[in-house]
């Protein structure tokens, strides 16, 4: 099951509750006990390793959509 993160707006906290997909969008109930959490966008961060030696061209270089992927580039 996944870990979404939810915002209670009467304790102003940020909570994580495991819960199925089915249910991601469904109120949460915070730790305080309140609820009617909101589900809220969680920042996460990836990075990818080049074999040593390797050089890498900054994000977006030789491609139209500036980089991500977004052409389909994979870049």
């Amino acid at each position: 099951m996944p870990l979404y993160e939810y915002y209670c707006p009467k304790c102003a906290s940020k909570y994580e509750l495991l819960r199925p997909m089915a249910r991601c969008d469904e109120p949460g109930t915070c730790p305080g006990g309140h609820g009617g959490g909101a589900r809220v966008l969680s920042p996460f961060a990836v990075t990818r390793d080049a074999p040593a030696g390797t050089a890498v061209a900054p994000s977006g270089a030789g491609c139209a959509c500036g980089g991500g992927g977004a052409c389909g580039c994979a870049s």
